[in-house]
């Protein structure tokens, strides 16, 4: 997962990629520090999906960008379109199985 320090180009990345993966925290959030390799040992199962870390204490405008109003936060597009939204308490089974559903019919389609 990339870290992202600015929003400047956000819509180009989600326009030209079939799945965008956002992951909101702050530097403070001990969820948030311990949910992010458990995310990015999962999305190696996912090579296709670019990801992308914001901290939002260093990129405050992402927050009123994504309506990110509690941290953690994760956001998906799929084909331009916000798909998943998980805020607070992240259950990763649940999270890995809404990504593996639109991950399978995303890239079966354009293959």
């Amino acid at each position: 997962m990339r870290e992202m320090t600015s929003i400047e180009n956000v819509d180009e990345v989600i326009k030209e990629n079939g799945i965008v993966f956002f992951y909101f925290s702050t530097k403070d959030c001990g969820i948030c520090s311990s949910l992010l390799p458990k995310l990015d040992k999962m999305l190696k199962d996912y090579p296709k999906v670019e990801s992308f870390h914001i901290p939002i204490d260093e990129v405050p405008a992402a927050s009123g960008k994504f309506s990110v109003f509690t941290v953690p936060t994760i956001v998906v597009y799929v084909d331009g379109r916000e798909a998943i939204r998980e805020a607070r308490f992240i259950s990763m089974d649940v999270l890995e199985e809404k990504l593996s559903k639109y991950y399978s019919l995303f890239f079966e389609e354009s293959a």
